[in-house]
Protein backbone atom coordinates (compact mmCIF):
# COMPACT_ATOMS: atom_id res chain seq x y z
CA UNK A 1 0.00 0.00 0.00
CA UNK A 2 2.86 2.38 0.92
CA UNK A 3 4.48 1.62 -2.43
CA UNK A 4 1.27 2.45 -4.27
CA UNK A 5 0.88 5.74 -2.38
CA UNK A 6 4.53 6.61 -3.01
CA UNK A 7 4.14 5.84 -6.71
CA UNK A 8 1.08 8.07 -6.94
CA UNK A 9 2.91 10.85 -5.10
CA UNK A 10 5.88 10.63 -7.46
CA UNK A 11 3.52 10.64 -10.44
CA UNK A 12 1.68 13.67 -9.05
CA UNK A 13 4.93 15.57 -8.57
CA UNK A 14 6.03 14.73 -12.10
CA UNK A 15 2.76 15.82 -13.81
CA UNK A 16 3.70 19.53 -14.00
CA UNK A 17 7.02 18.55 -15.55
CA UNK A 18 5.26 16.35 -18.11
CA UNK A 19 2.80 19.17 -18.88
CA UNK A 20 5.55 21.75 -19.31
CA UNK A 21 7.54 19.48 -21.56
CA UNK A 22 4.44 19.06 -23.72
CA UNK A 23 4.00 22.84 -23.85
CA UNK A 24 7.59 23.40 -25.00
CA UNK A 25 7.99 20.30 -27.15
CA UNK A 26 10.17 22.01 -29.74
CA UNK A 27 13.40 23.88 -28.90
CA UNK A 28 13.34 27.47 -30.14
CA UNK A 29 16.00 30.01 -31.03
CA UNK A 30 15.63 33.70 -30.03
CA UNK A 31 16.09 36.51 -32.52
CA UNK A 32 19.21 37.84 -30.81
CA UNK A 33 21.02 34.60 -31.69
CA UNK A 34 20.15 34.82 -35.37
CA UNK A 35 22.56 36.45 -37.81
CA UNK A 36 23.23 36.72 -41.52
CA UNK A 37 24.73 33.64 -43.13
CA UNK A 38 22.99 31.08 -40.92
CA UNK A 39 21.45 28.19 -42.82
CA UNK A 40 18.59 25.93 -42.02
CA UNK A 41 15.39 24.59 -43.53
CA UNK A 42 11.65 25.25 -43.74
CA UNK A 43 8.73 22.83 -44.10
CA UNK A 44 5.68 23.20 -46.33
CA UNK A 45 3.37 21.04 -48.45
CA UNK A 46 3.73 21.43 -52.21
CA UNK A 47 1.41 18.53 -53.06
CA UNK A 48 -0.53 16.06 -50.95
CA UNK A 49 -0.34 16.13 -47.14
CA UNK A 50 3.32 15.48 -46.38
CA UNK A 51 5.53 18.54 -45.65
CA UNK A 52 8.66 18.87 -47.76
CA UNK A 53 11.90 20.54 -46.78
CA UNK A 54 13.25 23.76 -48.33
CA UNK A 55 16.73 25.09 -47.60
CA UNK A 56 16.85 28.61 -46.16
CA UNK A 57 19.61 31.18 -45.78
CA UNK A 58 19.37 34.05 -43.31
CA UNK A 59 19.97 37.45 -44.91
CA UNK A 60 19.56 39.42 -41.69
CA UNK A 61 17.08 40.71 -39.14
CA UNK A 62 14.80 43.70 -39.80
CA UNK A 63 13.93 45.48 -36.57
CA UNK A 64 10.58 47.22 -35.87
CA UNK A 65 9.18 46.53 -39.35
CA UNK A 66 6.14 44.60 -38.07
CA UNK A 67 5.05 47.20 -35.55
CA UNK A 68 6.86 48.37 -32.40
CA UNK A 69 9.43 45.74 -31.39
CA UNK A 70 8.10 43.64 -34.24
CA UNK A 71 11.22 42.10 -35.76
CA UNK A 72 11.26 40.11 -38.99
CA UNK A 73 13.93 37.57 -39.99
CA UNK A 74 14.77 38.02 -43.67
CA UNK A 75 15.58 34.77 -45.48
CA UNK A 76 16.17 33.41 -48.98
CA UNK A 77 14.63 30.04 -49.94
CA UNK A 78 16.72 27.48 -51.82
CA UNK A 79 15.84 24.26 -53.58
CA UNK A 80 14.34 23.33 -56.94
CA UNK A 81 10.67 23.60 -55.94
CA UNK A 82 11.02 26.76 -53.84
CA UNK A 83 13.02 28.54 -56.53
CA UNK A 84 10.50 27.47 -59.18
CA UNK A 85 7.30 28.43 -57.35
CA UNK A 86 8.65 31.32 -55.27
CA UNK A 87 6.77 32.44 -52.17
CA UNK A 88 3.17 31.33 -52.74
CA UNK A 89 -0.19 32.06 -51.12
CA UNK A 90 -0.93 29.36 -48.54
CA UNK A 91 2.74 29.03 -47.57
CA UNK A 92 2.42 31.42 -44.62
CA UNK A 93 3.09 29.67 -41.34
CA UNK A 94 5.68 27.30 -42.80
CA UNK A 95 8.07 26.63 -39.88
CA UNK A 96 11.68 27.75 -40.27
CA UNK A 97 14.45 25.92 -38.36
CA UNK A 98 17.96 27.23 -37.66
CA UNK A 99 20.56 25.11 -35.88
CA UNK A 100 17.83 22.51 -35.45
CA UNK A 101 15.66 24.92 -33.45
CA UNK A 102 12.37 26.54 -34.41
CA UNK A 103 13.03 30.16 -35.43
CA UNK A 104 9.59 31.22 -36.59
CA UNK A 105 7.00 31.14 -39.38
CA UNK A 106 7.33 32.13 -42.99
CA UNK A 107 4.87 35.04 -43.11
CA UNK A 108 5.85 37.88 -45.46
CA UNK A 109 6.75 38.30 -49.08
CA UNK A 110 8.99 41.06 -50.37
CA UNK A 111 7.91 43.26 -53.28
CA UNK A 112 6.00 42.37 -56.45
CA UNK A 113 7.15 40.12 -59.31
CA UNK A 114 10.24 39.23 -57.29
CA UNK A 115 12.82 37.15 -59.20
CA UNK A 116 14.10 35.55 -56.01
CA UNK A 117 12.20 33.68 -53.26
CA UNK A 118 13.02 36.13 -50.48
CA UNK A 119 10.63 36.13 -47.52
CA UNK A 120 10.12 37.44 -44.00
CA UNK A 121 9.79 35.21 -40.93
CA UNK A 122 7.75 36.05 -37.81
CA UNK A 123 9.85 35.07 -34.75
CA UNK A 124 8.40 32.10 -32.86
CA UNK A 125 8.62 33.99 -29.53
CA UNK A 126 6.07 36.51 -30.86
CA UNK A 127 3.73 33.71 -31.90
CA UNK A 128 3.97 31.89 -28.56
CA UNK A 129 2.65 35.06 -26.88
CA UNK A 130 -0.75 34.26 -28.38
CA UNK A 131 -1.26 31.60 -25.72
CA UNK A 132 -1.31 34.15 -22.93
CA UNK A 133 -4.12 36.01 -24.70
CA UNK A 134 -6.43 33.00 -24.84
CA UNK A 135 -8.49 33.98 -21.79
CA UNK A 136 -11.53 35.69 -23.32
CA UNK A 137 -14.67 33.76 -24.35
CA UNK A 138 -15.36 33.20 -28.02
CA UNK A 139 -18.52 35.35 -27.84
CA UNK A 140 -16.30 38.42 -27.56
CA UNK A 141 -15.63 38.10 -31.28
CA UNK A 142 -19.32 38.70 -31.86
CA UNK A 143 -19.24 41.85 -29.75
CA UNK A 144 -16.89 43.58 -32.16
CA UNK A 145 -18.52 46.71 -33.50
CA UNK A 146 -19.50 46.18 -37.14
CA UNK A 147 -18.40 48.63 -39.74
CA UNK A 148 -14.99 49.35 -38.20
CA UNK A 149 -12.61 48.91 -41.08
CA UNK A 150 -9.06 47.97 -40.24
CA UNK A 151 -7.55 46.11 -43.11
CA UNK A 152 -3.93 46.79 -42.21
CA UNK A 153 -1.97 43.62 -41.79
CA UNK A 154 -4.81 41.31 -42.75
CA UNK A 155 -4.60 38.79 -45.54
CA UNK A 156 -7.63 37.39 -47.20
CA UNK A 157 -6.62 36.17 -50.61
CA UNK A 158 -4.29 36.56 -53.53
CA UNK A 159 -6.57 39.38 -54.67
CA UNK A 160 -6.05 43.10 -55.13
CA UNK A 161 -5.21 44.72 -51.82
CA UNK A 162 -6.45 48.03 -53.17
CA UNK A 163 -9.96 46.63 -52.96
CA UNK A 164 -9.74 46.73 -49.20
CA UNK A 165 -11.27 49.74 -47.42
CA UNK A 166 -9.00 52.61 -46.60
CA UNK A 167 -6.52 51.64 -49.32
CA UNK A 168 -4.75 54.60 -50.83
CA UNK A 169 -2.00 55.18 -53.35
CA UNK A 170 0.04 57.66 -51.33
CA UNK A 171 2.36 55.09 -49.75
CA UNK A 172 4.17 51.87 -50.70
CA UNK A 173 4.76 48.73 -48.63
CA UNK A 174 7.25 46.19 -49.95
CA UNK A 175 6.76 43.87 -46.97
CA UNK A 176 3.37 42.22 -47.26
CA UNK A 177 1.81 39.25 -45.45
CA UNK A 178 1.72 36.13 -47.59
CA UNK A 179 -1.87 35.66 -48.68
CA UNK A 180 -4.07 33.01 -47.08
CA UNK A 181 -6.68 32.59 -49.85
CA UNK A 182 -10.30 33.00 -48.71
CA UNK A 183 -11.77 30.45 -51.15
CA UNK A 184 -15.50 30.55 -51.94
CA UNK A 185 -17.11 27.26 -53.06
CA UNK A 186 -20.70 26.74 -54.12
CA UNK A 187 -21.06 30.45 -54.94
CA UNK A 188 -21.90 31.86 -58.35
CA UNK A 189 -19.63 34.45 -59.87
CA UNK A 190 -22.54 36.92 -59.81
CA UNK A 191 -22.90 36.44 -56.03
CA UNK A 192 -19.21 37.00 -55.35
CA UNK A 193 -19.16 40.06 -57.60
CA UNK A 194 -22.21 41.63 -55.95
CA UNK A 195 -20.93 41.15 -52.38
CA UNK A 196 -17.21 41.68 -52.94
CA UNK A 197 -17.49 45.23 -51.58
CA UNK A 198 -19.17 44.13 -48.35
CA UNK A 199 -16.61 41.37 -47.81
CA UNK A 200 -13.80 43.83 -48.54
CA UNK A 201 -15.12 46.15 -45.81
CA UNK A 202 -14.51 43.28 -43.36
CA UNK A 203 -11.01 42.65 -44.73
CA UNK A 204 -11.91 39.74 -47.04
CA UNK A 205 -11.22 39.57 -50.77
CA UNK A 206 -13.03 36.48 -52.15
CA UNK A 207 -11.24 33.96 -54.38
CA UNK A 208 -12.95 31.38 -56.60
CA UNK A 209 -11.50 28.28 -58.23
CA UNK A 210 -8.51 27.84 -55.88
CA UNK A 211 -9.77 24.84 -53.94
CA UNK A 212 -12.76 23.11 -52.37
CA UNK A 213 -14.14 21.67 -49.12
CA UNK A 214 -14.89 17.95 -49.05
CA UNK A 215 -15.04 16.76 -45.43
CA UNK A 216 -13.17 13.59 -46.47
CA UNK A 217 -11.27 11.66 -43.83
CA UNK A 218 -7.55 12.40 -43.68
CA UNK A 219 -5.81 9.87 -41.39
CA UNK A 220 -2.43 11.60 -41.49
CA UNK A 221 -1.92 13.67 -38.31
CA UNK A 222 -1.20 17.37 -38.41
CA UNK A 223 2.46 18.26 -37.98
CA UNK A 224 4.65 21.33 -38.46
CA UNK A 225 4.48 22.19 -42.16
CA UNK A 226 1.00 20.65 -42.71
CA UNK A 227 -1.68 22.65 -44.50
CA UNK A 228 -4.55 23.68 -42.23
CA UNK A 229 -7.79 25.54 -43.01
CA UNK A 230 -10.06 27.93 -41.09
CA UNK A 231 -13.73 27.61 -42.06
CA UNK A 232 -16.02 30.66 -42.16
CA UNK A 233 -19.00 28.97 -43.86
CA UNK A 234 -19.55 25.23 -44.25
CA UNK A 235 -22.25 22.95 -45.61
CA UNK A 236 -23.95 23.39 -48.97
CA UNK A 237 -21.77 26.49 -49.42
CA UNK A 238 -18.23 26.93 -48.13
CA UNK A 239 -15.73 29.69 -47.37
CA UNK A 240 -12.29 28.56 -46.17
CA UNK A 241 -8.82 30.06 -45.72
CA UNK A 242 -5.69 27.92 -45.74
CA UNK A 243 -2.21 28.45 -44.36
CA UNK A 244 0.48 26.26 -42.75
CA UNK A 245 1.06 24.85 -39.25
CA UNK A 246 4.07 26.41 -37.51
CA UNK A 247 4.06 24.83 -34.07
CA UNK A 248 2.07 22.00 -32.53
CA UNK A 249 1.82 20.28 -29.14
CA UNK A 250 -0.85 18.04 -27.57
CA UNK A 251 -3.04 21.01 -26.59
CA UNK A 252 -2.79 23.49 -29.45
CA UNK A 253 -1.19 24.60 -32.68
CA UNK A 254 -0.02 27.92 -34.09
CA UNK A 255 -0.25 28.80 -37.78
CA UNK A 256 0.05 31.55 -40.42
CA UNK A 257 2.58 33.84 -38.69
CA UNK A 258 0.25 36.79 -39.36
CA UNK A 259 -3.45 37.47 -38.73
CA UNK A 260 -6.11 35.90 -40.86
CA UNK A 261 -8.56 38.75 -40.23
CA UNK A 262 -7.26 39.94 -36.83
CA UNK A 263 -10.61 39.40 -35.10
CA UNK A 264 -9.00 38.52 -31.76
CA UNK A 265 -10.99 35.81 -30.00
CA UNK A 266 -12.72 33.65 -32.64
CA UNK A 267 -14.56 30.35 -32.93
CA UNK A 268 -13.83 28.79 -36.34
CA UNK A 269 -13.60 25.15 -37.39
CA UNK A 270 -9.97 24.04 -37.84
CA UNK A 271 -9.72 21.47 -40.63
CA UNK A 272 -6.98 19.43 -42.19
CA UNK A 273 -6.18 20.13 -45.83
CA UNK A 274 -4.80 18.32 -48.87
CA UNK A 275 -2.76 20.38 -51.35
CA UNK A 276 -3.77 19.31 -54.86
CA UNK A 277 -1.16 21.46 -56.59
CA UNK A 278 1.05 24.50 -56.15
CA UNK A 279 0.61 26.92 -59.03
CA UNK A 280 3.66 29.08 -59.79
CA UNK A 281 3.03 32.57 -61.14
CA UNK A 282 5.05 35.80 -61.11
CA UNK A 283 1.83 37.68 -60.33
CA UNK A 284 -0.13 35.39 -58.07
CA UNK A 285 1.31 32.01 -57.07
CA UNK A 286 -0.91 29.95 -54.76
CA UNK A 287 -1.75 26.48 -53.49
CA UNK A 288 -4.88 24.73 -54.75
CA UNK A 289 -6.30 23.08 -51.64
CA UNK A 290 -8.98 20.56 -50.77
CA UNK A 291 -10.08 21.09 -47.15
CA UNK A 292 -10.89 17.80 -45.42
CA UNK A 293 -11.95 16.64 -41.93
CA UNK A 294 -12.18 18.81 -38.82
CA UNK A 295 -9.30 18.64 -36.34
CA UNK A 296 -10.34 21.24 -33.76
CA UNK A 297 -11.22 24.91 -33.45
CA UNK A 298 -9.31 28.13 -34.09
CA UNK A 299 -9.80 30.30 -31.00
CA UNK A 300 -7.37 33.20 -31.56
CA UNK A 301 -6.69 35.41 -34.59
CA UNK A 302 -3.91 37.78 -33.57
CA UNK A 303 -1.22 40.04 -34.98
CA UNK A 304 1.45 37.32 -35.15
CA UNK A 305 -0.67 34.30 -36.08
CA UNK A 306 -3.70 32.19 -35.37
CA UNK A 307 -4.08 29.57 -32.66
CA UNK A 308 -6.15 26.40 -32.68
CA UNK A 309 -7.05 23.87 -30.01
CA UNK A 310 -8.02 20.22 -30.28
CA UNK A 311 -10.99 18.27 -28.90
CA UNK A 312 -13.37 21.22 -29.19
CA UNK A 313 -16.39 21.92 -31.38
CA UNK A 314 -17.05 25.36 -32.92
CA UNK A 315 -20.12 27.42 -32.06
CA UNK A 316 -21.43 28.39 -35.49
CA UNK A 317 -24.85 29.56 -36.67
CA UNK A 318 -26.90 26.79 -38.36
CA UNK A 319 -29.03 27.99 -41.26
CA UNK A 320 -31.85 26.08 -42.96
CA UNK A 321 -33.10 27.70 -46.16
CA UNK A 322 -36.02 26.22 -48.11
CA UNK A 323 -37.22 27.41 -51.52
CA UNK A 324 -40.64 26.28 -52.72
CA UNK A 325 -41.79 26.66 -56.30
CA UNK A 326 -45.03 28.19 -57.47
CA UNK A 327 -46.78 24.80 -57.30
CA UNK A 328 -46.06 24.54 -53.57
CA UNK A 329 -43.63 21.64 -53.83
CA UNK A 330 -40.20 21.94 -52.26
CA UNK A 331 -37.71 22.87 -54.91
CA UNK A 332 -34.51 22.97 -52.88
CA UNK A 333 -33.36 22.89 -49.30
CA UNK A 334 -29.99 24.24 -48.15
CA UNK A 335 -28.23 23.47 -44.89
CA UNK A 336 -25.11 25.34 -43.88
CA UNK A 337 -23.40 27.08 -40.97
CA UNK A 338 -21.85 30.54 -40.78
CA UNK A 339 -19.38 31.95 -38.26
CA UNK A 340 -20.69 33.97 -35.33
CA UNK A 341 -18.96 37.32 -35.82
CA UNK A 342 -20.28 40.87 -35.78
CA UNK A 343 -18.53 41.99 -38.94
CA UNK A 344 -18.74 38.90 -41.13
CA UNK A 345 -21.97 37.14 -40.10
CA UNK A 346 -24.32 39.74 -41.67
CA UNK A 347 -22.52 39.75 -45.01
CA UNK A 348 -22.14 35.95 -44.95
CA UNK A 349 -25.90 35.63 -44.44
CA UNK A 350 -26.59 38.08 -47.28
CA UNK A 351 -24.26 36.33 -49.72
CA UNK A 352 -25.49 32.81 -48.93
CA UNK A 353 -29.19 33.77 -49.14
CA UNK A 354 -28.75 35.57 -52.46
CA UNK A 355 -26.64 32.71 -53.78
CA UNK A 356 -29.28 30.12 -52.86
CA UNK A 357 -32.17 32.11 -54.35
CA UNK A 358 -30.13 32.96 -57.43
CA UNK A 359 -29.14 29.33 -58.00
CA UNK A 360 -32.53 27.70 -58.58
CA UNK A 361 -33.78 27.03 -62.10
CA UNK A 362 -36.92 29.11 -61.57
CA UNK A 363 -34.89 32.23 -60.88
CA UNK A 364 -35.77 35.12 -63.21
CA UNK A 365 -36.30 38.85 -63.41
CA UNK A 366 -40.08 38.72 -62.83
CA UNK A 367 -39.98 36.84 -59.54
CA UNK A 368 -41.54 37.52 -56.14
CA UNK A 369 -40.49 35.83 -52.90
CA UNK A 370 -42.64 35.38 -49.81
CA UNK A 371 -40.48 34.91 -46.72
CA UNK A 372 -41.55 33.29 -43.49
CA UNK A 373 -38.70 32.64 -41.07
CA UNK A 374 -36.99 33.35 -37.79
CA UNK A 375 -33.68 34.22 -36.13
CA UNK A 376 -33.10 32.61 -32.73
CA UNK A 377 -30.89 34.41 -30.22
CA UNK A 378 -30.06 32.61 -26.98
CA UNK A 379 -31.87 34.13 -24.01
CA UNK A 380 -34.11 36.44 -26.08
CA UNK A 381 -37.42 36.22 -27.96
CA UNK A 382 -37.39 34.85 -31.48
CA UNK A 383 -36.96 37.46 -34.22
CA UNK A 384 -39.81 36.92 -36.68
CA UNK A 385 -39.22 37.32 -40.42
CA UNK A 386 -42.27 37.75 -42.61
CA UNK A 387 -42.12 39.84 -45.77
CA UNK A 388 -42.37 39.84 -49.56
CA UNK A 389 -39.63 40.82 -51.99
CA UNK A 390 -39.89 41.95 -55.60
CA UNK A 391 -37.47 43.39 -58.17
CA UNK A 392 -37.04 47.12 -57.66
CA UNK A 393 -37.53 49.82 -60.27
CA UNK A 394 -33.76 50.41 -60.47
CA UNK A 395 -33.18 46.83 -61.60
CA UNK A 396 -32.23 45.23 -58.28
CA UNK A 397 -33.45 41.59 -58.31
CA UNK A 398 -35.84 40.29 -55.68
CA UNK A 399 -33.16 37.92 -54.36
CA UNK A 400 -30.92 40.90 -53.58
CA UNK A 401 -33.77 42.72 -51.81
CA UNK A 402 -34.32 39.65 -49.62
CA UNK A 403 -30.60 39.30 -48.88
CA UNK A 404 -30.17 42.96 -47.94
CA UNK A 405 -33.21 42.87 -45.65
CA UNK A 406 -31.83 39.87 -43.76
CA UNK A 407 -28.35 41.37 -43.57
CA UNK A 408 -29.79 44.59 -42.15
CA UNK A 409 -31.54 42.67 -39.38
CA UNK A 410 -28.42 40.70 -38.55
CA UNK A 411 -26.41 43.90 -38.47
CA UNK A 412 -28.79 45.49 -35.99
CA UNK A 413 -28.72 42.42 -33.74
CA UNK A 414 -24.93 42.58 -33.55
CA UNK A 415 -24.67 46.37 -33.43
CA UNK A 416 -25.20 46.98 -29.74
CA UNK A 417 -22.61 47.85 -27.07
CA UNK A 418 -24.28 45.94 -24.24
CA UNK A 419 -24.71 42.28 -25.22
CA UNK A 420 -22.78 39.81 -27.37
CA UNK A 421 -25.56 37.98 -29.24
CA UNK A 422 -25.36 34.18 -29.40
CA UNK A 423 -27.37 33.41 -32.53
CA UNK A 424 -28.38 29.76 -32.23
CA UNK A 425 -30.22 29.24 -35.51
CA UNK A 426 -31.79 30.76 -38.60
CA UNK A 427 -34.77 29.30 -40.46
CA UNK A 428 -35.80 30.77 -43.81
CA UNK A 429 -38.75 29.54 -45.91
CA UNK A 430 -39.18 31.20 -49.30
CA UNK A 431 -42.20 30.73 -51.54
CA UNK A 432 -41.47 31.66 -55.14
CA UNK A 433 -44.09 33.35 -57.34
CA UNK A 434 -43.41 33.68 -61.07
CA UNK A 435 -44.60 37.25 -61.41
CA UNK A 436 -43.85 40.67 -60.00
CA UNK A 437 -46.35 41.18 -57.18
CA UNK A 438 -45.89 44.88 -56.57
CA UNK A 439 -48.46 47.69 -56.20
CA UNK A 440 -48.13 51.44 -55.82
CA UNK A 441 -50.48 53.54 -53.69
CA UNK A 442 -52.04 55.72 -56.37
CA UNK A 443 -54.57 57.68 -54.34
CA UNK A 444 -56.28 57.91 -50.94
CA UNK A 445 -59.27 59.90 -49.75
CA UNK A 446 -61.78 60.08 -46.88
CA UNK A 447 -65.54 60.25 -47.09
CA UNK A 448 -65.70 63.24 -44.71
CA UNK A 449 -63.74 66.39 -43.94
CA UNK A 450 -65.00 66.93 -40.38
CA UNK A 451 -65.21 64.35 -37.60
CA UNK A 452 -65.98 64.04 -33.92
CA UNK A 453 -64.17 61.92 -31.32
CA UNK A 454 -65.44 58.32 -31.51
CA UNK A 455 -66.61 58.57 -35.14
CA UNK A 456 -65.77 55.87 -37.66
CA UNK A 457 -64.70 57.01 -41.11
CA UNK A 458 -63.73 55.20 -44.30
CA UNK A 459 -60.37 55.76 -45.99
CA UNK A 460 -60.61 54.65 -49.60
CA UNK A 461 -57.35 53.72 -51.32
CA UNK A 462 -56.51 52.84 -54.91
CA UNK A 463 -53.58 50.53 -55.61
CA UNK A 464 -51.96 50.26 -59.03
CA UNK A 465 -50.38 46.79 -59.39
CA UNK A 466 -47.50 46.16 -61.75
CA UNK A 467 -49.10 45.62 -65.17
CA UNK A 468 -52.48 44.93 -63.59
CA UNK A 469 -55.91 46.37 -62.99
CA UNK A 470 -56.45 48.98 -60.27
CA UNK A 471 -57.46 47.62 -56.86
CA UNK A 472 -59.69 49.56 -54.46
CA UNK A 473 -59.41 48.98 -50.73
CA UNK A 474 -61.64 50.61 -48.11
CA UNK A 475 -60.18 50.86 -44.63
CA UNK A 476 -62.46 51.68 -41.67
CA UNK A 477 -60.78 53.98 -39.16
CA UNK A 478 -62.14 54.99 -35.75
CA UNK A 479 -61.31 58.45 -34.44
CA UNK A 480 -60.03 58.11 -30.83
CA UNK A 481 -62.41 59.41 -28.18
CA UNK A 482 -59.44 61.33 -26.76
CA UNK A 483 -58.75 63.15 -30.04
CA UNK A 484 -58.08 66.87 -29.52
CA UNK A 485 -60.03 69.51 -31.38
CA UNK A 486 -58.35 70.88 -34.45
CA UNK A 487 -56.51 69.39 -37.40
CA UNK A 488 -55.90 65.64 -37.43
CA UNK A 489 -53.45 64.34 -40.00
CA UNK A 490 -54.01 60.92 -41.56
CA UNK A 491 -50.98 59.18 -43.04
CA UNK A 492 -51.79 56.40 -45.52
CA UNK A 493 -48.59 54.53 -46.27
CA UNK A 494 -46.65 51.33 -46.70
CA UNK A 495 -44.85 49.74 -43.74
CA UNK A 496 -41.39 50.85 -44.86
CA UNK A 497 -42.44 54.50 -44.70
CA UNK A 498 -43.53 54.15 -41.06
CA UNK A 499 -40.32 52.36 -40.11
CA UNK A 500 -38.24 54.91 -42.00
CA UNK A 501 -39.87 57.81 -40.14
CA UNK A 502 -38.57 56.33 -36.88
CA UNK A 503 -35.10 55.73 -38.32
CA UNK A 504 -34.72 59.30 -39.57
CA UNK A 505 -35.14 60.68 -36.07
CA UNK A 506 -31.84 62.34 -35.04
CA UNK A 507 -31.64 60.06 -32.02
CA UNK A 508 -32.15 56.84 -34.02
CA UNK A 509 -28.41 56.29 -34.33
CA UNK A 510 -28.07 55.84 -30.58
CA UNK A 511 -27.39 52.26 -29.55
CA UNK A 512 -30.01 50.17 -27.76
CA UNK A 513 -29.49 47.02 -25.76
CA UNK A 514 -30.14 43.67 -27.42
CA UNK A 515 -33.56 43.13 -25.81
CA UNK A 516 -34.82 46.52 -27.04
CA UNK A 517 -33.33 45.94 -30.50
CA UNK A 518 -35.09 42.59 -30.87
CA UNK A 519 -38.35 44.11 -29.59
CA UNK A 520 -38.11 46.87 -32.22
CA UNK A 521 -37.35 44.35 -34.97
CA UNK A 522 -40.46 42.39 -34.04
CA UNK A 523 -42.56 45.58 -34.14
CA UNK A 524 -41.52 46.56 -37.66
CA UNK A 525 -44.28 46.76 -40.22
CA UNK A 526 -44.88 44.20 -42.96
CA UNK A 527 -44.42 45.42 -46.52
CA UNK A 528 -47.55 43.71 -47.88
CA UNK A 529 -50.08 45.84 -46.00
CA UNK A 530 -51.44 49.38 -46.17
CA UNK A 531 -51.36 51.34 -42.91
CA UNK A 532 -53.47 54.28 -41.78
CA UNK A 533 -51.86 56.32 -38.99
CA UNK A 534 -53.58 59.15 -37.11
CA UNK A 535 -51.12 61.93 -36.23
CA UNK A 536 -51.81 64.61 -33.63
CA UNK A 537 -49.73 67.72 -32.98
CA UNK A 538 -48.88 66.61 -29.43
CA UNK A 539 -45.42 65.55 -28.27
CA UNK A 540 -44.45 61.88 -28.14
CA UNK A 541 -41.61 60.20 -26.26
CA UNK A 542 -39.87 56.96 -27.15
CA UNK A 543 -37.82 55.16 -24.50
CA UNK A 544 -35.92 52.27 -26.10
CA UNK A 545 -38.70 50.22 -27.77
CA UNK A 546 -41.56 51.81 -25.73
CA UNK A 547 -43.71 54.69 -27.10
CA UNK A 548 -45.60 57.24 -24.99
CA UNK A 549 -47.90 59.37 -27.23
CA UNK A 550 -49.75 62.63 -26.49
CA UNK A 551 -47.74 63.67 -23.46
CA UNK A 552 -49.02 66.52 -21.29
CA UNK A 553 -46.96 69.71 -21.52
CA UNK A 554 -45.63 69.28 -17.97
CA UNK A 555 -44.36 65.75 -18.66
CA UNK A 556 -43.02 66.80 -22.05
CA UNK A 557 -40.99 69.61 -20.45
CA UNK A 558 -39.37 67.12 -18.06
CA UNK A 559 -38.59 64.65 -20.81
CA UNK A 560 -37.40 67.34 -23.18
CA UNK A 561 -34.62 68.01 -20.68
CA UNK A 562 -33.64 64.35 -20.87
CA UNK A 563 -32.94 64.35 -24.62
CA UNK A 564 -29.30 63.60 -23.90
CA UNK A 565 -30.25 60.20 -22.55
CA UNK A 566 -29.17 57.66 -25.17
CA UNK A 567 -32.50 55.78 -24.97
CA UNK A 568 -34.79 58.83 -24.91
CA UNK A 569 -36.38 60.31 -28.03
CA UNK A 570 -38.87 63.20 -27.86
CA UNK A 571 -40.75 64.23 -31.02
CA UNK A 572 -43.34 66.92 -31.65
CA UNK A 573 -46.03 64.68 -33.19
CA UNK A 574 -47.85 61.62 -31.83
CA UNK A 575 -49.11 58.55 -33.67
CA UNK A 576 -52.32 58.10 -31.67
CA UNK A 577 -53.81 55.22 -33.63
CA UNK A 578 -52.83 52.81 -36.39
CA UNK A 579 -54.98 50.60 -38.61
CA UNK A 580 -53.84 48.13 -41.25
CA UNK A 581 -55.38 46.12 -44.05
CA UNK A 582 -55.18 42.33 -43.96
CA UNK A 583 -52.09 40.99 -45.76
CA UNK A 584 -52.21 41.79 -49.46
CA UNK A 585 -50.59 39.66 -52.12
CA UNK A 586 -48.44 42.62 -53.17
CA UNK A 587 -45.40 44.47 -51.95
CA UNK A 588 -47.02 47.87 -51.33
CA UNK A 589 -45.19 51.16 -51.76
CA UNK A 590 -46.17 54.79 -51.49
CA UNK A 591 -47.61 57.25 -49.00
CA UNK A 592 -50.22 60.02 -48.97
CA UNK A 593 -51.22 62.51 -46.29
CA UNK A 594 -54.84 63.50 -45.62
CA UNK A 595 -56.32 65.94 -43.10
CA UNK A 596 -59.64 66.16 -41.29
CA UNK A 597 -60.89 68.59 -38.68
CA UNK A 598 -61.91 67.30 -35.27
CA UNK A 599 -64.87 69.23 -33.92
Amino acid sequence: MRKAVLALLVLGLSLPTIYLSAQVSQPTIPVDQIHAGMRGYALTVFQGVKPESMDVEVLGVLHNVNGPKGDIILIRLHGAKAEYTGVVAGMSGSPVYLDGKLAGALAFRIGEFSKEPIAGVTPIADMLEINALDKSPAEEAAATKPGVNNAAGKTASPGDADALPGSTQDYASYLKPIDAPLVFNGFSEDTVRRFAGQFASAGVVPVMGAGSVSGDKQPEPLEPGSAVSAILVRGDMDIAATCTVTYIDPQRLLACGHPLLQFGSVDLPMNKANVLATLPSPLNAFKIVNTTEQAGVFVQDRHTGIMGVFNKQPDMIPVTLTIRGSNGATQKEFHYEVLNNARLSPVAIMATVFNALHGVNEYGEEITYRLNGSINVKGFPEVGLKNMFVPTENGQPAAMAAALSLGERFGRIYDNPYNAPAVTGVKLDFDLVRERRWARLESARTDVSEVRPGDEIIVETVLAPYRGERVVRQIPVKIPTSASKGTLRILVSDGETLDRVGRTNPAFGRKLDLASTIALLNKEHANNRLYVSLLEADPEARVADKVMPTLPISVMNVMDGMRGNQEMIVSGESNVDETATPPLDYVVSGAQLLTVTVK
